[in-house]
């Protein structure tokens, strides 16, 4: 089933479970939170995300420049400042599929569809397989640039799934590819196949992470 939501786009790809911080200034985008916090149910604050592919502008483009499968968020912190602007933070609730976007009110709004989870959770032998290159490959970026998941990794499929696929920095087509895969298995097979490909490239070039080399750098904003 269908339903309207406000629209966020951003730069990069957002995965459910994930805390963002996000600043936001524009104006239709303020006009977005003012929405958002006239809403009196804090568990009803939900906007949607999807990823802006590379070399576009939404402005310019509208609709062509979404990716289609995004994430539905729910504000959770709100700071506002004299000049206008907000320092939000939002938590990924679960995927969405954007059938239509609008753009002609105060802030975008789209016509989207929540998504399930997909398929089953994922086998053993996945999991142990996906843990163990993620800490391969965290062992090798930590000696270069600090650990890039500080803490302990979930041991439930999905969970894990959603951890690794937000924490590896890869480029937003392959983090686009990661949320758009169907269930736990699909996905840690994926960033585990991306993982040992980004631990192969450290190990040629090992004073850079391959991520820093043509690579377009995860940020939440």
């Amino acid at each position: 089933m269908s339903t309207t939501l406000p629209m966020f786009p951003l730069n990069t790809v957002l995965f459910p479970g994930v805390v963002v911080p996000l600043h936001v200034f524009e104006e239709r985008y303020r006009a977005l939170v003012h929405r958002l916090l006239r809403v009196p149910e804090p568990a009803d604050r939900l906007f949607g995300s999807v990823a802006i592919r590379e070399g576009y502008e939404v402005g310019d483009h509208g609709a062509q420049s979404l990716f289609r499968v995004g994430c539905r968020m729910q504000l959770t912190e709100v700071s506002s400042h004299a000049d206008g602007s907000f320092d939000i933070v939002a938590v990924g609730r679960d995927r969405l599929r954007l059938e239509e976007l609008h753009t002609s009110g105060d802030f975008p709004e789209g016509v989207v569809t929540t998504l399930d989870g997909g398929a089953e959770d994922a086998s053993e032998e996945t999991v142990e397989r996906a843990l163990a290159t993620f800490e391969a490959y965290r062992a090798a970026v930590t000696d270069l640039r600090g650990d890039p998941l500080p803490g302990p990794l979930p041991r439930d499929s999905t969970y894990l799934s959603w951890t690794l696929a937000a924490a590896a920095p890869l480029a937003l087509p392959e983090r686009q590819s990661l949320l758009e895969c169907d269930g736990a298995e699909e996905r840690l097979l994926l960033v585990t196949d991306l993982l040992s490909h980004e631990l192969r490239a450290i190990r040629v070039i090992p004073s850079l992470p391959a991520t820093e080399v043509a690579r377009t750098r995860w940020s939440p904003n």
